[in-house]
């Protein structure tokens, strides 16, 4: 009896110190996280200047942790595609401009959805991302208001539903602004090629350039159309309970997916590849609102002078703020990779 009892003993011994290691370990990832987002604000934040200011001009602004955050990632993605951009045009490879002309256009987008274009955004005004908002905020759209009202008197969704409803909606408000963001460069862009009288090479050049903005804008208002569609059907018919995807961006893709030029095969991977996509979208979610809790309760700790517990708090605020920042630029990464694929399957249907 002495031999079980004592292996039991030992194999208890074995899990204590296991557990022990593993909180250690996940402590010291947690801690190096947060010192390695110190060190790189020593440094810079960015190894592109113009990124810097835009990033330092940010700080200065009232937007909330979680806005900042995805504004962080954003101008990792574009730090990202200037850095990829630099190596080809050193190669020769973007001659006729058109990369550095949608870099251009994608920085302006990210500044115009930031509120750092000089213009007034009531959209950022709100920097509490984990209040129920469905009762103030607006959709900015007659038919999406009627759709939204008609779903919620209907009576053929759980509260819980309503709220995944709402998610779907409220991305579809962003997507609009998104495009209208896209458009207003386009045209300001083709304001500027019409004063130009003299037909040249370089404006040829430069028709090339808008007709793949205006592909761009093509797919964009494809996927607000589908999106609509979806909304319209779900808000008279309720979900089917049969849907796999929940998550707003996933469904866009897959209803793009579908749409385009893929095999059964190539499909079937690209179902299992959304499905890794939303995980991480909603790990990114729950950083967010970690985020934002941890923000609240820094403020509120800030107030009462207690210095060691304002430490461990800054501390906790660092390291989630670092979490959420990475698993940020991994979302977009994945998007952006998705969206492309995609864009290049329903660009060979119209060929």
């Amino acid at each position: 009896m002495a031999a079980p009892r004592a292996l039991a003993a030992f194999g208890a011994a074995l899990l204590l110190a296991a557990g022990v290691q593993a909180s250690k370990y996940s402590r010291e990832a947690n801690e190096g996280l947060a010192a390695a987002g110190a060190k790189r604000r020593e440094a810079g934040e960015f190894r592109v200047v113009r990124l810097n200011q835009i990033w330092e001009k940010a700080q200065r602004l009232h937007l909330s942790a979680v806005k900042l955050a995805e504004l962080h990632s954003d101008l990792k993605i574009q730090e990202k595609d200037e850095l990829s951009w630099k190596k080809l045009k050193a190669e020769g490879l973007d001659e006729d401009g058109e990369k550095e002309a949608k870099l251009r256009r994608n920085l302006n987008v990210i500044m115009t959805k930031y509120g750092m274009n000089g213009k007034k955004d009531s959209q950022l005004l709100d920097t509490n991302y984990i209040k129920d908002g469905t009762e103030s905020d607006t959709l900015d759209d007659p038919r999406l208001e009627k759709l939204w009202s008609k779903a919620k008197t209907s009576g053929k969704f759980s509260d819980e539903e309503l709220d995944k409803l709402w998610r779907e909606f409220k991305h579809h408000k962003e997507k609009i602004r998104e495009y209208n963001i896209l458009l207003e460069t386009v045209s300001r862009t083709e304001d500027i090629h019409k004063n130009v009288i003299n037909p040249s090479e370089e404006n040829l050049v430069k028709e090339e350039i808008l007709h793949n903005k205006h592909r761009e804008l093509k797919d964009k208002l494809r996927s607000i159309n589908q999106g609509f569609e979806r909304l319209h059907k779900v808000s008279h018919q309720g979900y089917d309970t049969t849907s796999e995807f929940e998550e707003p961006r996933v469904i866009d893709l897959w209803d793009m997916a579908k749409s385009a030029n893929f095999t059964e095969k190539e499909l079937e991977s690209f179902r299992e590849e959304l499905k890794h996509f939303e995980a991480k979208i909603e790990k990114h979610h729950h950083y967010q609102k970690q985020l934002e809790i941890s923000h609240q309760k820094l403020k509120h700790v800030e107030g009462t002078g207690d210095k060691d517990h304002l430490n461990r708090n800054k501390e906790k605020y660092a390291m989630l703020e670092e979490k959420t920042k990475e698993l940020g630029y991994k979302v977009k990464k994945h998007l952006q990779d998705l969206s492309s694929r995609i864009s290049q399957g329903l660009q060979h249907n119209e060929l």
